[in-house]
Parts: structure tokens; sequence; C-alpha cells
């Protein structure tokens, strides 16, 4: 039977739409999973257990399980195992990213080194230790300025500072996230140091493809239609196709193929963050793995451009079946997006506190246009926003004849949704 390897978190909610697609295909998963070692299948998945902070031992583990359970693909879902997929594609011959390619796409620093070597626009930046002084730092920078992590995802630990008492106090919070427990369970020399660059303003795209030996193929270009200027940046509508001119979408794609050539990325997907104003197109970053969370649901393809039967596929395909069929080595520049637009809500988190309950979710999936409300936080569990958070509250997708059309479908079956949400109780003896 055919394999494909997928690495994924425990949690990751593209799992399950990944051993979904596997199904229809008559493809089996193999799991490896970031997870104790020691238990005996917890999860009764058979997965592969690895840990992600230990690149080597995890790759070797898997191609020694390949050795029984041979492999004809590989997947990878997030970031962090980005390394470990690459350097397990080029120990098992098969076509992939390169390990060196995959680690600069995971950080943001080394990412931005070679955009600019490669003469493509980034703007001024420099990393500092985590643990540096705020006061040292803001007296030789440039205002306005953004603080990131190098390692960090979804806008988690973006911050952007205006002046230099604005800068401290950003440099502050992100230090105390870089320090939280979560952070250094990840063992990561990368939370060890900080970016600093300057705010690049303008309109913000997002690109989803896949390479193939080299050559990108565009999946579907997404609006951000909501202004995203700090002081955060989180991240909430994802619509597509772009309603951006045409010399600007092949300027940005442009851009994007540079960047992947910059930074070595090869073949496997690519999720891509762009900037547009008038000095140009500034990629913010191309990851070595496809969209994450649940935001792929807002993406079907269709073969030859139409639903074929002929074809097998009588519907439209998700994104996880067509990232299945290139893994296994099947073209795939004949699919593509269905033409109606679509789009994602990434529901934010209102405020810090202990979720309830989300009240209107009906009202919400009534509004026309909309497919599909899912709240994905649990009612009694402690909900932090960005910058310091790493979750959303829920998604929202919808459907339609135009962008627009869907950009406000999305905005009124959020406006239905109201969340409540009660204090944190203090711990005992804290002051």
């Amino acid at each position: 039977m055919t394999r494909v390897l997928l690495l994924a978190t425990t949690t990751g909610y593209q799992t399950r739409a990944f051993g979904e697609a596997a199904g229809r295909l008559g493809v089996e998963l193999v799991y490896a999973t970031d997870r104790c070692h020691v238990l005996d299948d917890p999860w009764r998945d058979q997965a592969i257990p690895v840990r992600f902070y230990d690149e080597a031992a995890s790759a070797a583990a898997i191609v020694d399980a390949a050795r029984v359970r041979p492999i004809d693909g590989v997947l990878v879902v997030g970031d962090r195992p980005t390394v470990i997929g690459a350097e397990v594609m080029r120990e098992l011959g098969l076509p992939g990213h390169p390990p060196e390619a995959a680690r600069v796409s995971r950080n943001k620093q080394l990412t931005r080194g070679r955009l600019r070597d490669a003469g493509l626009p980034v703007p001024w930046f420099i990393s500092s230790p985590a643990g540096a002084g705020a006061a040292a730092l803001a007296r030789g920078i440039s205002f306005p300025c953004v603080v990131k992590p190098l390692a960090l995802s979804g806008s988690r630990g973006v911050i952007r500072a205006d002046d230099e008492a604005s800068f401290v106090a950003a440099w502050s919070r992100l230090q105390a996230l870089l320090d939280a427990p979560d952070i250094r369970a990840e063992r990561s020399d990368a939370h060890d140091r900080a970016l600093i660059e300057g705010f690049i303003p303008g309109r913000e795209y997002a690109l989803e493809g896949v390479m193939h030996d080299g050559d990108l193929q565009v999946l579907a270009l997404f609006d951000k239609p909501e202004p995203l200027d700090g002081p955060f940046f989180e991240e909430t509508i994802y619509v597509t196709p772009s309603i951006a001119p045409a010399g600007e979408q092949a300027a940005i794609v442009e851009g994007i193929r540079r960047a992947t050539a910059a930074i070595g990325l090869r073949h496997g997907p690519v999720h891509a963050e762009c900037r547009v104003n008038d000095a140009g197109v500034f990629v913010l970053e191309v990851a070595a793995r496809p969209i994450g969370g649940l935001c792929a649901r807002a993406l079907r393809f269709v073969y030859g451009g139409r639903v074929s039967v002929q074809y097998g596929n009588p519907s439209p395909v998700p994104l996880e079946e067509l990232l299945l069929r290139h893994a296994l080595g099947e073209p795939t520049a004949a699919w593509q997006r269905e033409p109606d637009a679509s789009g994602v809500m990434m529901i934010p988190i209102p405020r810090r506190g202990v979720l309830r309950r989300v009240s209107g979710v009906d009202d919400a999936r009534a509004v026309p246009g909309i497919d599909d409300v899912q709240i994905t936080a649990k009612a009694d569990q402690r909900l932090v926003p960005l910058p310091e958070g790493a979750s959303y509250l829920g998604f929202i997708f919808a459907r339609g004849k135009t962008p627009a059309f869907v950009t406000r479908a999305l905005q009124a079956a959020h406006a239905r949704l109201h969340v409540h949400i009660d204090a944190e109780l203090p711990i005992v003896g804290s002051r």
C-alpha cells in the first residue's frame, strides 16, 4: 500500500483532514508526532514518537521505521518539524526542500539575510540577545519599528513600537513571552534572540503554493482586507482571489518566486506572506509547509479548472488531498482553485480570561454565504490574546461570487457572535 508520512503535533487541526483525504485516495498515513516515547501508543494511531527539539534523533527514528514500513512521500504540518521532514526526505531519496533551506525559512533573521543578499527589498533589521536592555537598544534604532521573535508563527510576539517608550514596553513583553514555560520547552536556540526591524507600511497578502523541482505553482493569492498596522498584528480575514491589480499580483508572485530561490526551497508546499507599497514587494516569510490550522478549508480545487467526473472527482477536493497527490509525485499543474471566491476569518480572542461560552453561532451560520462556523476554543479554557497568545477562538468560512461578498459575509457573521469570558481568578498568595 502507498504510504505518506505526516509530521505533525498531536493536537494539530489539520491531522484529521489529512486522514480523511488519505482515506479517499486509498493512501496509508504514517504519523510522526511530538510525544512521549515511553508510553505505549497512547493515541492508538501507531505514530512514530519523535521530539521536535532533537532533529537528528527524530529523523533517524523515522528513517529506521521506514525500513519496516516503506514511505513513498512526506508532508509536514507546522513550522517546527520542517527541518526533520527535510532530513527524512533527503535520507530516503524523496524529493523535498533541502534541510538547510527549511532551517533558513523557519528563522526570521536568516530569511532576512538571504533576501537582502539576493537583492530583494527588506527593511533595516538587527538581531539582539533577548536579554539585552531595552533602553540601550532604543537609543540606536529608528521608529516606527517592529520587534519579533525569530521562530514563532502566527504573529505571536510581534509588536510595533513608535518611540522609545513604546519600544521599552514592547521589548519587555517579548522578553516575558520568550521566557514563558511553553516557549522554553521547545529548547530552541532561536528563542535566545529577537529581531528588530523597520515597520513596513502597505497592503498585506498571503500566497499558498507548491514547488516542483524549483518551480513555484501558485494555488491561491489571499488578500488581507483588514488593516495590519499594529501595535499587534493579529490576522483575521483571508479572501481569495485577490482583487489587487493584475500588475501588482504578478509582482507579488515574482517576488515570492525570487524569495524561494534565495532561501533555497525546491520541492513541496510553501506558504508566503508579503507587504506591498510604492517601494515594491517586501516578502516577510516563505514557510516550507502549507497554510496552518483550519484555514486550509477555505481552499478547494478542481481538475482542469472545472469539476471533472471523468477524472473521478465529482466535487472539488480540499487542499490536503492536493498536497497528498503532490507528495506522491502526481503532477498538480492542472489542478486549479474552484471558480468562486472563498475566505476564512480567524476569530480573534477579544480579551484575556476564562471562556464560558460563545453564543450566536447558529445566527452566524445563517448569514448568506457562510459555509460554517467552528469554535475551536473549549468552555473553561484560559484565553490569551495576541501578542502572547498562540491560538484563535475559532474559524468562520464563506464562499460567494465575489471577494467583496465573502468579506462582508465573514464580517457579518462575526458580528453575530457573542463571546462570554470571565476574568481569571487571582492566584492565592500572589500580590
